[in-house]
């Protein structure tokens, strides 16, 4: 990212740091020796994997997970949103675990690839269409309004996840990988053809426009997923990923003004934007710690940065997830933390082995932290 402009931003966000109390700490930046007074510690594990169904939830339950994102029934095609009781029976088989349903995944706008994706009418813009998805959104709401679940979470992509090669790691399991020297230099357009940053602004401020003010009405918070990964500014595919850059995610943020518009910040994906993680990721959750912008976190690590990195397991990234969670934990960041991407091994096709590993490496990051205070 740009350093000037990114110190610009951030120094708003310093300040806006220092009048809540959540300045840097020395493990990440500050002076030494400085002590930062914490607020008790209300973050917590969670995880966004499925199905809900009890075989799982007793799954969570066992590697200490009382908070989850789930997955109400897929809605059938010819009516396209969730009923209010099917809402209401997923977080009651939850709560039956003594599980808390706190966030679910809309069943559309996924981080799926345009060509892949049935109902890409919103950020395609096909009218009537996508009126008629954005209607359907908020039944959505309403039925996560009843049931009493704060927060659904959701993507605003056309590329998806766009990776290279896998490359290998520690004890046989595989990376997923980008390398953009490595990506096709001339990949074909995508059905969207042709999208600059303009026309991307615009489909999201349509899309913001009319959905946050029912979000807010409903009191369900919004959860947007950063664009996975950044690319660079002429675009990928044709296509200009505004959602790739720290600016692209504070100019998401405020373009309505209210409590219930924010992001699912998933932190591989933000260190997927810097070119040096380890340092920069703290002010990005700074500033948007301190404007309650954060509603969701995928805490996993990189090892490296912009256009070239490894998903690896969070214990051996580039960044120090110990320093990343006490950032957290000075904004006073609320909700779940979960792990996301883990790498993957042949002895364990489901990813269970690994997603427990993370389950573990957070719970022991965040009792840790409240020991030393």
């Amino acid at each position: 990212m740009d350093r000037r402009r990114f110190i610009s931003v951030s120094g708003s966000a310093a300040g806006a740091a220092a009048l809540t109390g959540c300045g840097p700490s020395a493990s990440n930046g500050g002076d030494a020796g400085a002590k930062t007074e914490m607020k008790p510690m209300r973050m917590h594990v969670g995880t966004q994997r499925g199905p809900t169904n009890p075989e799982m939830l007793q799954y969570f339950k066992r590697h200490g997970l009382n908070h989850i994102c789930g997955y109400p029934p897929r809605p059938p095609a010819d009516r396209g949103y969730w009923l209010d009781e099917e809402v209401a029976q997923t977080r009651e088989v939850c709560e039956k675990h003594g599980i808390e349903l706190e966030v679910v995944a809309l069943p559309f706008l996924s981080s799926s690839h345009i060509d892949r994706e049935k109902r890409g009418a919103i950020m395609m813009a096909d009218s009537p269409e996508r009126d008629r998805d954005i209607d359907h959104i908020h039944k959505m709401i309403i039925a996560c309004s009843k049931a009493g679940v704060p927060i659904l979470k959701y993507n605003m992509s056309l590329l998806g996840v766009l990776r290279t090669e896998r490359t290998p790691g520690r004890g046989g399991s595989t990376y997923s990988t980008w390398d953009l020297s490595k990506a096709k230099p001339d990949p074909p357009l995508t059905r969207a053809g042709r999208i600059k940053d303009e026309q991307a602004w615009e489909r999201i401020t349509y899309f913001l426009d009319r959905v946050i003010p029912v979000a807010a009405e409903y009191k369900v918070h919004m959860a947007c997923h950063p664009h996975d990964p950044g690319v660079p500014p002429e675009g990928y595919q044709g296509i200009v990923r505004v959602l790739g850059t720290p600016e692209g995610l504070f100019k998401f943020v405020s373009i309505q003004d209210s409590p219930y518009h924010g992001l699912n910040l998933c932190l591989g994906t933000t260190a997927e934007m810097l070119h040096n993680p380890d340092e920069e990721i703290h002010d990005v959750i700074r500033h948007l710690g301190t404007r309650r912008k954060i509603f969701n976190i995928h805490f996993r690590n990189i090892r490296g940065g912009r256009d070239d990195f490894q998903e690896v397991w969070p214990d051996e990234g580039d960044m120090n997830m110990v320093n990343v969670a006490r950032t957290l934990w000075e904004v006073d960041y609320p909700h779940m933390v979960m792990p996301d991407h883990v790498p993957r091994h042949e002895d364990d096709p489901y990813g269970r082995q690994g997603f427990a590993f993370a389950y573990g490496h957070i719970i022991g990051i965040l009792q840790s932290l409240q020991t030393m205070g």
